[in-house]
């Protein structure tokens, strides 16, 4: 038998991913790293990238990732002794509607906030520095100077040459053809040239990604859909230096190219590739194009820069690139493995590379990136989204929206139905309208059985069709009692042995609180940082039950096995699927629930935070007396056979009291009311239970160490240097989360969630300030480009004694 090879570090895939993660790991002090190529270096997707490099993307973070890489492209050259084919010629954004408009202003205030120099110019300015383009019909653009264009095997050269020089070895010609794996490990990986044991494996294996990933057992929802541009014949008078173009109102872009362009873009009805497994041997491969296809993308360049209709094509170049399945990056360690790492689906692969590597080598060596990436993390997925069924058609449904208008609130139409309430059929025939997380089909908002179901959606909430119904819930629940379907909520038993140690290692609270008591808390990391921001029922003297977000599962379920004791004293169990969750809530909400059961729950009987093992109907049902909208209610959580009954129940005995059924779209602005926070806007990774104004569920004297305690300890002592606020604004301002916030004019600050608060009548934001900013004079939240004066508060605007949630 041939001898083992190891490594610290596999990285599978030699694009410019891979070789930026070699390199990166390098940088960072790794030197037993080897990259496993199956063809060439670039021969995947990588060689034949446009090249686009822009920076802004939807999240700080995300878009600090991509300056990293400009950062990083600005002096390989140097480092690595190889050319790099970079321009730093700027990029422009056209809008040529108002809607458009409207969503290039929101792109510069958020691209300011992100601290990208950005410009909002003229039509005709934009012609100044893109002469092809024509003015006629163009309202203004964006202009952001430190964008380019960059070639990519340039770029990949440089970077695998500084890897190899730092200690990193690159082999090319190697097929992996399995992963073995024991215990959450990744123990060998097995290839055409011999088998590897390895600490870590990385999975940067681009179109391939997913089936790496399977062959593991690990869900990687990547894969390949075709993309075309075209390379025309010189253009007579082109100036040498011209930035890249966009103009995503007619869905295609533009790149210099040798005298003429590279006009590319995203037509509605491409096509996915490798839906029955990517080809081993493809490699530096084109697909034929389909000038049919891109006619219609043609027609639509020829509108704004006429001369394409008159000069020729040399090239069309057609070739397999990354999507996922929600059209963003796919990054991390995935779950239910302690050392199996993804960085594949890089729509923009270039642009993210040199950020994304750096990135992933601080996951790798430190345990976590510098900087929180849930938008593009791994467990944001279901298996669900791992299969043929769902992956592809979301892939084809993304790159076709990737410039179409993104209005907040955007829901996928493909795929669904996937995970059903067993209340939906209920819901749907009384007016529910439907949005999905995580597979789920959640009510947003009700309408009248014969209304219009299709969602009007808009920049300003006014000109939507679900802001009327959706006040009416709100107040609903506010004034009367409301009924939430929340059966999406993510649900765990915890138990055995170690169970109680386990749950007092993780959380921030003290969880040796009585049989039946519910415990609000926060799971944190090394860092203080907030990985979880869940409910923990102690069902029994080792036994837990874990409820979280419907999108945070796969998340915050694999957080908790992580770290687990591995001897076998602890057990868990996802059990999801098997509870319906109904919310009854409001200042009725006893008279309801006493109505249908023969338990007492009145105050003293069963106070705030307490669980009990109940009846309504003739169906068992586990009520926690807690809440998300700030009201008097309990979560009832029910065998799903017993749902509908529960719901009728509940519905009949609270016809009297004017009963409404209540979507996502209310119960997200009344939980800003009551100032509750929300993980992975309002709380992260990046954010620590103190500063976000959670200190109180931090426990010091009730309890030993755990996750995250001496950071927190020293910051409840000494203070933080940035703290969480609410902010309120008269009347319905459009901000909805990563806007601006100026202290004398300063931007110190950015929104971390925002909406309309239908109780209170002004709009809510919440965000993140410098303690010594907290008691500015003047205070002001930048929306597209528009500057509106905000008043801070000390506490929520609704109920902050919570008389009404403890009533």
């Amino acid at each position: 038998m041939a001898a083992k090879n190891h490594a610290d570090v596999v990285i599978v895939g030699g694009g410019i991913v891979g070789c930026s993660i070699a390199y990166n790991l390098t940088r960072a002090g790794k030197r037993d790293v080897v990259v496993l190529e199956k063809a060439g270096l670039t021969e995947g997707a990588t060689w034949h990238a446009a090249g686009l490099i822009g920076q802004v993307r939807g999240t700080r973070n995300a878009t600090r990732m991509i300056q990293r890489s400009v950062e990083l492209y600005d002096w390989l050259g140097e480092e690595s002794g190889l050319y790099v084919d970079w321009k730093k010629a700027g990029s422009l954004r056209l809008a040529s509607s108002p809607e458009r408009l409207k969503e290039i202003k929101r792109l510069v205030t958020t691209a300011r906030s992100f601290g990208v120099d950005v410009e909002l110019i003229g039509a005709e300015e934009a012609q100044r520095l893109f002469p092809a383009m024509t003015t006629e019909g163009v309202e203004a653009a964006a202009y952001i100077p430190g964008d380019g264009y960059a070639d990519p095997n340039s770029i990949t050269q440089a970077l695998a040459r500084a890897a190899r020089h730092n200690g990193a070895t690159i082999r090319e010609g190697v097929r992996v053809e399995a992963v073995n794996t024991v215990n959450r490990r990744v123990d060998e990986v097995v290839t055409d040239h011999g088998t590897y044991t390895c600490n870590v494996l990385v999975n940067a294996a681009g179109m391939w990604g997913r089936e790496l990933g399977q062959l593991a057992g690990a869900c990687v929802p990547a894969c390949s859909v075709e993309h075309q541009y075209v390379v025309t014949d010189p253009i007579p008078d082109l100036p040498r230096e011209m930035p890249t173009m966009r103009d995503p109102d007619r869905l295609v872009y533009y790149k210099p190219e040798v005298g003429g362009l590279a006009i590319g873009g995203y037509e509605p009805d491409t096509v996915p590739f490798g839906e029955d497994g990517v080809p081993a041997d493809f490699a530096r491969t084109l697909l034929p194009g389909n000038l049919d296809r891109f006619s219609q993308l043609a027609e639509k360049a020829a509108e704004i820069t006429p001369v394409v209709g008159e000069v020729g094509i040399r090239q069309v170049i057609n070739g397999p690139i990354p999507e996922s399945a929600d059209g963003d990056f796919v990054m991390g360690k995935a779950a239910g493995f302690d050392n199996f790492y993804a960085a594949t689906g890089f729509l923009y692969g270039i642009a993210a590379a040199g950020g994304a590597g750096e990135a992933m080598a601080e996951w790798i060596v430190e345990g976590a990136p510098a900087r929180d990436l849930w938008s593009l993390d791994v467990r944001r997925f279901h298996p669900i989204h791992n299969t043929r069924h769902v992956l592809f058609p979301r892939a084809v449904e993304h790159y076709a929206s990737h410039y179409t208008l993104s209005y907040p609130g955007t829901e996928s139409e493909v795929a669904r139905n996937l995970r059903l309430s067993p209340l939906h059929h209920v819901l749907d025939a009384k007016g529910a309208v439907f949005g999905q997380k995580m597979g789920w089909e959640r009510p947003n908002w009700f309408t009248v059985p014969a209304g219009p179901r299709d969602e009007k959606l808009a920049f300003e909430r006014e000109e939507t069709n679900w802001f009327p119904a959706a006040r009416e819930e709100a107040l609903a629940v506010r004034t009367a009692v409301g009924l939430l379907d929340q059966t999406s909520f993510a649900k765990m038993e915890l138990w055995g042995e170690g169970a109680l140690a386990a749950m007092q290692h993780l959380a921030v609270s003290n969880m040796d609180k009585p049989v039946g008591s519910v415990v609000y808390t926060q799971l944190c990391n090394a860092r203080g940082g907030v990985e979880a921001d869940l409910t923990i029922t102690r069902l029994g003297e080792q036994h837990f039950y874990i409820v979280t977000g419907a999108g945070f599962g796969e998340h915050d379920f694999d957080w908790i096995r992580a770290n687990l004791p591995r001897d076998g004293s602890v057990e868990t169990r996802e059990v999801t699927d098997g509870y319906a969750v109904l919310n009854v809530c409001g200042p009725h909400a006893r008279d309801v629930l006493a109505a249908v059961t023969e338990t007492d729950v009145g105050a003293d009987a069963f106070p705030f935070a307490t669980a009990r093992r109940i009846h309504i109907g003739g169906a068992p049902v586990l009520a926690l007396r807690v809440g998300y909208t700030g009201e008097l209610g309990w979560e009832l959580h029910i065998a799903t056979p017993y749902a509908e009954h529960v719901y009728t129940q509940l519905a009949e005995a609270g016809a009297r009291h004017g009963i409404r059924d209540v979507g996502y779209k209310a119960i997200d602005s009344l939980r800003l009311e009551k100032g509750y926070v929300y993980w992975s806007a309002d709380v992260s990774p990046d954010t620590t239970p103190v500063e976000a104004g959670l200190g109180s569920r931090v426990a010091l004297r009730t309890k030993g160490d755990y996750l995250g305690r001496a950071v927190l300890e020293r910051q409840k002592t000494e203070g933080t240097d940035h703290r969480l606020a609410v902010f309120s604004i008269d009347g319905n301002v459009p901000l909805y989360g990563g806007e601006p916030i100026r202290v004398n004019g300063e931007a110190v600050g950015l929104t971390t969630s925002a909406n309309f608060g239908f109780t209170v009548g002004r709009t809510i934001a919440m965000g993140y300030l410098p303690v010594s900013a907290m008691q500015a004079d003047s205070v002001e939240i930048e929306a597209f480009t528009e500057r509106y004066t905000a008043a801070r508060h000390d506490a929520p605007l609704h109920d902050p004694a919570n008389a009404r949630v403890k009533a």
